[in-house]
């Protein structure tokens, strides 16, 4: 979800677009029959579509680089499984030409580029990282290099 800040320019703000992204998830399970196949496929989405919202929430407290991507690579993976079974949904016929299915559906295709260039990003920053301190050499005293 696209919001303004206090100086009236355009900013993205994870946090908020991934509640509702979940907040449409659980919309959207609130709509499939109540068949068999129908309360699984809902249980399902529940769970991978309103995961990544209290996983990013674990992403910014994490205690390493490592973790930090870990927990990103969490969300992604939750991000990938919503999209499928909301194409299965689709594909299904469950929800004709529902807004909150369409939404879902493309907002788990951005929010998933969007985990992509982050975790790219953090791997990058830890190899420059891993880099900038394999370079320094520190010498005993009284010896040059």
């Amino acid at each position: 979800m696209l919001h303004e800040d206090v100086a009236g320019g355009r900013k993205y703000d994870l946090e908020e677009r991934l509640l509702e992204f979940a907040s449409a998830v659980i919309d959207l399970s609130e709509k499939l029959p109540n068949s068999r196949a129908g309360n699984h496929i809902a249980g399902q989405i529940l769970r991978s579509g309103t995961s990544p919202y209290p996983n990013h929430g674990e992403a910014e407290s994490a205690q390493s680089r490592d973790d930090f991507i870990h927990k990103l690579k969490v969300c992604l993976k939750e991000l990938r499984e919503t999209r499928r079974w909301a194409r299965l949904i689709q594909h299904k016929h469950w929800t004709q030409n529902d807004s909150t299915l369409l939404f879902v559906l493309s907002e788990s295709d951005e929010l998933i580029r969007i985990f992509m260039s982050s975790i790219k990003t953090a791997r990058q920053n830890a190899l420059a990282q891993k880099r900038k301190t394999s370079a320094v050499v520190i010498y005993p005293s009284g010896e040059a290099g």
